[in-house]
């Protein structure tokens, strides 16, 4: 009984975590990488020579802050959210390997954002999300709401006959 009590707030639920990880990844990681410049992409984007790739540090230390910038703000509006999911859950896969490998800090924190990343990839966004904002109600398919703002499309609504 309380799950079907429960069931009609999933949304907000999902609405909840999104914005809070998202808008975490901006405020906690992505910005100061992003705003820190080429020197600061480099040594970021040294991590990936744990997984064997020898070159580009410095757009690879780019990539990272923007997933964990730009592809926070994507995630907690839930705007292109899936992909964004993906650039956050590769990051975090790197970082916790930088993490295993020198042994500087502890791959935790990382490993757990990588799963919660993953796991949002296959739930998805919710039904609040951007779009929403747009005017689509949840629910409702995109070729239904074309044809009923169709120009020239008018409804008379139904009249009750009397008999």
């Amino acid at each position: 009984m309380p799950k079907l009590i429960l069931e009609k707030y999933r949304d907000i639920g999902l609405l909840i975590v999104r914005v809070g990880f998202g808008l975490g990844f901006i405020y906690f990681h992505g910005w100061a990488k992003l705003t820190g410049g080429p020197e600061r992409w480099n040594r970021v984007g040294g991590a990936i020579s744990n997984l064997g790739i020898d070159f580009g540090h410095t757009f690879f230390g780019f990539l990272a802050a923007f997933s964990e910038s730009i592809g926070g703000l994507l995630f907690a509006a839930g705007f292109l959210f899936r992909p964004a999911a993906v650039l956050l859950a590769c990051t975090m896969i790197v970082a916790a390997t930088q993490h295993i490998v020198t042994g500087n800090g502890t791959p935790a924190h990382a490993v757990k954002n990588a799963f919660v990343s993953l796991g949002f990839i296959l739930v998805g966004p919710g039904e609040i999300q951007r779009r929403r904002l747009d005017g689509e109600a949840p629910g409702e398919p995109v070729a239904a709401r074309r044809l009923m703002r169709s120009p020239g499309r008018h409804q008379e609504p139904p009249v009750a006959s009397r008999a």
